[in-house]
């Protein structure tokens, strides 16, 4: 199972050439996971990008895949990769949901380079 963060939705959805490298992992619901806190993250970009019915649209494609919601236990390490990572809250509590899961991270965020179970690919240059 692959867990893709946000930047790597948003990319993809923005058609950047990093999002178009991307396509191929997004284009297989059935094997993706999506937490919560990455549907708000993309959400709130496609409200302030896009539209509500391109906002819709994404929800939509998204909740093809499996959702996570978090839970006590996933907090409680987010926490602790937070520290030992110097990881911001949200980044700590999506790599917890794919820690959890057992699903690889796939990013393309540099605060996640070089993390275990973290598939990482720096940004194209535009």
């Amino acid at each position: 199972m692959k867990l893709p963060d946000s930047c790597v939705w948003i990319e993809a959805l923005a058609d950047t050439p990093t999002g178009r490298r991307y396509l191929p992992v997004l284009s297989k619901p059935d094997q993706l996971l999506v937490p919560t806190l990455v549907i708000y993250e993309v959400r709130r970009w496609a409200l302030r990008e896009l539209d509500m019915d391109a906002a819709d649209r994404i929800l939509a494609m998204q909740r093809q895949s499996r959702v996570l919601t978090l839970d006590e236990v996933t907090a409680a390490h987010a926490a602790e990769l937070a520290s030992v990572h110097r990881l911001a809250a949200l980044d700590a509590l999506i790599l917890a949901s794919a820690v959890r899961n057992k699903a690889t991270l796939v990013s393309c965020d540099a605060h996640f380079k070089g993390l275990p179970g973290v598939e990482y690919r720096a940004k194209a240059a535009h």
